[in-house]
C-alpha cells in the first residue's frame, strides 16, 4: 500500500502515533489501524490540533502506541508537520491562513522545526 490516511489522538515528537484509546471504555479499540501503519510507505495523520485545551502532538504519546515512528506527515486545522523517517525530526512546513507561528507553538506539547519555505494554507 502507497498511502494510508487516518485519524489520530496523539502524534509523538518523533512521528510515533496513537489513535486507540484503552480497552473497557466505551470507545472504540485499535481496529486495523496497525495493519494500516505497519503496511504502508507513507502515513498521513489527520486530527484537530488540540482536544478541550489540551495538547495532542506531544513527547511521547500517553496513549497506547499504534505505531513507533511511522508518521510522514500530519494535517490539522492549525497546522501541518513533516517527519523525517531518518532522524525523527518534526517539521512545521503550514500554518493555517490568520494564524502564526507562536499559535502553533503554544498549542503543540513538544518542539519542532520550522521549514525555511513555510506556507500558508
Amino acid at each position: 500500500m502507497d498511502v494510508s490516511i487516518l485519524g489520530g489522538l496523539q502524534v509523538a515528537h518523533d512521528g510515533s502515533l496513537a489513535n486507540w484509546i484503552i480497552p473497557g471504555k466505551m470507545v472504540k479499540g485499535m481496529g486495523g489501524a496497525m495493519d494500516l501503519v505497519s503496511g504502508a510507505r507513507k502515513v498521513i495523520v489527520t486530527m484537530e490540533h488540540t482536544a478541550k485545551g489540551q495538547h495532542k502532538f506531544l513527547e511521547e504519546c500517553t496513549l497506547p502506541l499504534t505505531g513507533k515512528k511511522i508518521v510522514d506527515m500530519a494535517i490539522t486545522d492549525l497546522a501541518v508537520f513533516t517527519w523525517d523517517r531518518k532522524t525523527s525530526e518534526m517539521m512545521l512546513i503550514e500554518v493555517a491562513k490568520g494564524r502564526t507561528v507562536e499559535d502553533v507553538t503554544r498549542d503543540t506539547g513538544c518542539k519542532f522545526l520550522i521549514s525555511p519555505t513555510l506556507k500558508e494554507f
